[in-house]
Parts: structure tokens; C-alpha cells; sequence
């Protein structure tokens, strides 16, 4: 038999108090000039204090800031809470309160000088730190910030590109379990009774994180929790780990009616973390704590504490492909994080394809093909893939999450992949997380490590994948020339026909021929 295949990249191998008025809408992002970036984000210093049955909290924050110029302008996200004092170097200062945002004029300060910024704050956030009954009907708090509503419980420079080191000290009802990023510095003690909050019987957790990250990424969750160690993985192999064996280990947090149902999610996270660490590079935070919470998302990849929605785990789902996928995500999206909204795919698309990576090197090519065509089919459906992976600035952020950030930017990697052999690919991979790490970046960051590592100028690769919109559609048609039976020949003849506004796909193509 005699067959013709085509090989195309794009294929399946599968002041007083002052409140502001009305609430900032979630997920609008900041306006024009709102970042001057006149001052960077050092470290937060953040005390909570929480009650089992109050629906407000108190606050309290030390921000460490570098100024960035002469003369910086203060500029701090903050909305829908009392904000009851303000102290730069511990000394009053006037400031104003505009759109929810708290600006200061700092004439005395020149570029390269650190100074503190001092807020205590209390009310019932209007989102961000979520204080509500659980699906099994007991008090719980979780922040979820994704992607700007850090701002509705913490005064910060709520965007991506601002990373920084975080504190936490957190006053809790006694019988609750307290979870946050990083490690926990010591065992819980008793509250004292001057601390912030309201006045019950509590207990003062202390977490802290080492290493930068951005604020939508830095959380607390509080509740009936059972803590299960489900092992140690990336021995030896993780700087960050508080421990002396420099492993890192591997929790679960939930509900105690919910520990059974949640083994068959959990159960391979450890094999996860070795294949990531193996695979990308050293694991980036100080644990790993995998938690049930009211997050509104399926999964929420926060720094070293990824929260899961407490629907899908009460309800016996297997999560699995979630609990992949955000794991990935402590390396792309919490340790190399996105300067800029739009550049979305460096964290979703990432997490898509390297969550599926894990189940083609323990499940086998045909689970990973399937994951692959799942993906491909969804890109087909959508109509998000009008518009190019990287375009103008989305006005609703939550619009990003869409099927060009995720299942097509996915497929971006696996077509670079195809082109560039596996070899070279994961070599490139390695070399982009190891020269940014704990850092932000845009796309021409990526692209500019592939090429170093191709040898090659990708641009052709980047700008129909990335910035243009669509994807090739193909006919063909064969034909046999045989006038002379001795001398066949074969004329194939290939057409791209997708829309009029997509571009025209540059595609290398082999022909193969089996007798």
C-alpha cells in the first residue's frame, strides 16, 4: 500500500477614618499612570487579625520600599476598608485618597534610599479575604486574590511585575489551622491580648516567605483543617527549603469530612514535584501545602500554599490534571511571573503544557496525546483565538483566562517543541526558568533564550503563533501523473484557507512516501 503523509508543526503528539465610598470593581485592571513605578516593593510585613465569628478583621502592614527616582510619588492599591493610620519613617504625613488608590508626594527622598510605610487598617472586605461558611456549613477565611484584589484586604502594589518578600503574623481562633506562603517559623502560640482583632481566645501564627513574590500570590487561609504530610520531594536540590536535607516538603489541608475523598487527587503531587524539579529546575519556595479553600477558581497556584476549590474535593472529583497544573505553576507563574497581564500564556500556557508533560513521562504518549487533542479541539471551538495570544490591553482581566492563554499557548510550546527537538527545547526551557527566576518577564524574554539556544532567529515562530490571531487551516489535493507507468510522479497541492484577517502560517512541511 502506498500512503502519503503530510507532517505539519501543528499536530498532536498529543488621616481619620476614611472609607472609600464605593468599592473598586475586581478584576479591572489599574488605569493609565496608576504604577509610576517610582518606588519598588521590598518586603510587606502583614499582621491579620481574624474571629471565628466576626465577618470583619483588623490589619496592619510595614511596606519596605527602594525608591526608584528623586522625589517619588507614593502609590498603593487599597480599597472598601477604614484605613486608620498612615506613618512614613514612623512620622504623619498628608496623603490622599483617590479612585482606591493612596498617593503621597515623598519630596524628601532621593533614588536608591529605602523608607517604610506604616498602615493599620479594619472593616469587612468587599472581596480578596473571603470569611465565610464552608460547604460543610463552619467558619473559614482563605484570601484569593487573582488577579488585582489583593487590594481589598492589604494596602499594596497590586500588579504582577512588583515582586517582594512577605511576613506574616496572623492571630487566629485556637482551633483553627493557619496556612500562608513559606514556612512556618515556629509552633503557634497564645495570642496576646493586645493583639489586633477581634478578642477571642487565639492562637499567633508566624509564616514567612524568603524568596520574591508578586501580591496576587501572597495569601492566608484560616479554618478546621486536617494537615497530612504527604512526603518529601526535590531532595537536595532545593535552595530555598528551610530544611537541613534541602527537601521540600509535601502537605494536604482539608476539611476533615473531605480527607478520604481527597487522596486519589493528591496522591501522586510528590512524583509531581520530582518530575518538575527534574525536568525545569530546583523547586523554587519553601513548601509545598496543597488546600482545600473557597477559592473561586478550580485551583489557585499561590507561592508554596495552591488552593483548590472546596466544592470539587467535597464532591469526590478527581482533580488530578488541577493539582498538575498548578504545581507547575510555582515555576511559571509564581517564581517566573508575567510583567504584564497580556503576557498571560507565559504562566497558563506553561502550567497547561507542563501539567500534561507530567502524564505523558508517568502515564504514557497516549494519555499525553489525548490531553494534547482535548486542547487542540478546544482552540478549534473558541472564538478567543480571533484575537492574537499577546494583543492590546484586555480592560476585563478575567476575559484572559481563555482559551488563547491556556490550551493555545500550550500548543505554542508543543509546536516550538516539534520544531526545535526535544533536546533543545528542554535545554532551552532549564536556561529561561534558571535566568529568571524570582524574576518578571514579557514574551521577547522567552523568545530571546529559544533563539540563543537554536541558533536562530525566531521571530517568523513568535509573530504568527503569539502576536498574530488564528491558526492555519489546510486543504489538499493529490494527484498521479502516470503517462508513463515506469515514471510516476505525485503532484500534491497545499492551501491555507483560514480568514482573511489571519495571517498566511509560515509551516515547515515534509512529504513522506511508504511504499
Amino acid at each position: 500500500m502506498k500512503r502519503i503523509s503530510i507532517f505539519f508543526l501543528f499536530i498532536s503528539i498529543s488621616f481619620c477614618q476614611a472609607q472609600e465610598p464605593k468599592a473598586i470593581k475586581a478584576g479591572i485592571p489599574p488605569l493609565s499612570g496608576e504604577y509610576p513605578k517610582d518606588l519598588n516593593a521590598l518586603h510587606y510585613d502583614v499582621e491579620i487579625g481574624l474571629g471565628k465569628n466576626a465577618n470583619w478583621f483588623e490589619g496592619s502592614v510595614t511596606i519596605r520600599l527602594l525608591a526608584e527616582k528623586d522625589k517619588p510619588q507614593l502609590s498603593l492599591d487599597f480599597t472598601g476598608l477604614y484605613l486608620d493610620d498612615l506613618l512614613i519613617n514612623g512620622n504623619k504625613i498628608e496623603y490622599r485618597y483617590v479612585n482606591g488608590i493612596i498617593k503621597a508626594d515623598l519630596y524628601k527622598y532621593k533614588q536608591g534610599e529605602t523608607l517604610s510605610v506604616d498602615i493599620r487598617y479594619h472593616g469587612i472586605p468587599d472581596d480578596g479575604l473571603i470569611i465565610n461558611k464552608n460547604v460543610h456549613g463552619d467558619p473559614t477565611i482563605f484570601v484569593d486574590n487573582w488577579p488585582n484584589r489583593t487590594r481589598f484586604w492589604l494596602p499594596s502594589i497590586d500588579h504582577p511585575s512588583d515582586k517582594a518578600t512577605v511576613n506574616y503574623t496572623i492571630h487566629a481562633p485556637a482551633e483553627w489551622m493557619v496556612i500562608a506562603n513559606g514556612h512556618m517559623i515556629s509552633k503557634p502560640i497564645q495570642s496576646a491580648s493586645t493583639a489586633i482583632g477581634p478578642k477571642e481566645n487565639r492562637l499567633t501564627w508566624e509564616w514567612d516567605v524568603t524568596v520574591p513574590i508578586s501580591t496576587y500570590n501572597m495569601v492566608l487561609g484560616a479554618g478546621k483543617l486536617n494537615v497530612e504530610s504527604l512526603g518529601y520531594a526535590a531532595c537536595n536540590k532545593s535552595p530555598a527549603s528551610k530544611r537541613e536535607d534541602n527537601c521540600i516538603e509535601v502537605s494536604l489541608w482539608v476539611y476533615p469530612e473531605d480527607k478520604i475523598k481527597a487522596k486519589d487527587s493528591f496522591r501522586r503531587a510528590v512524583k509531581m514535584v520530582d518530575y518538575f524539579t527534574n525536568t525545569i529546575g530546583p523547586f523554587p519556595f519553601e513548601k509545598l501545602a496543597n488546600v482545600q479553600s473557597s477559592t473561586r477558581f478550580g485551583g489557585m497556584e499561590n507561592a508554596s500554599a495552591i488552593f483548590y476549590s472546596e466544592k470539587s474535593i467535597a464532591k469526590g472529583r478527581n482533580i488530578e490534571g488541577t493539582v498538575s497544573h498548578e504545581i507547575a505553576h510555582q515555576w511559571f507563574g509564581d517564581s517566573v511571573t508575567e510583567a504584564d497581564w497580556n503576557h498571560l500564556w507565559l504562566s497558563e500556557g506553561f502550567a497547561t503544557y507542563f501539567g500534561a508533560l507530567f502524564f505523558e513521562f508517568e502515564d504514557g504518549k497516549n494519555i499525553f496525546q489525548e490531553k494534547m487533542e482535548n486542547s487542540r479541539k478546544r482552540i478549534i471551538k473558541s472564538n478567543d483565538t480571533n484575537h492574537p495570544i499577546v494583543g492590546l490591553e484586555n480592560k476585563d482581566l478575567f476575559k484572559l483566562l481563555n482559551s488563547n492563554n491556556y490550551p493555545k499557548g500550550g500548543w505554542v510550546l508543543h509546536m516550538l517543541r516539534g520544531y526545535m527537538g526535544d533536546k533543545l527545547f528542554f535545554e532551552g526551557i532549564t536556561k529561561y526558568y534558571e535566568k529568571y527566576k524570582y524574576k518578571t518577564v514579557l514574551t521577547k524574554d522567552f523568545q530571546a533564550v529559544m533563539e540563543k539556544v537554536k541558533g536562530e532567529n525566531l521571530n517568523w515562530f513568535f509573530d504568527q503563533w503569539v502576536y498574530k490571531p488564528g491558526y492555519p487551516i489546510f486543504i489538499y489535493e493529490e494527484e498521479w501523473n502516470s503517462s508513463n507507468s515506469e515514471d510516476r510522479s505525485l503532484i500534491v497541492s497545499i492551501a491555507q484557507t483560514q480568514k482573511n484577517a489571519w495571517p498566511i502560517f509560515n509551516i515547515p512541511t515534509q512529504i513522506c512516501w511508504d511504499e
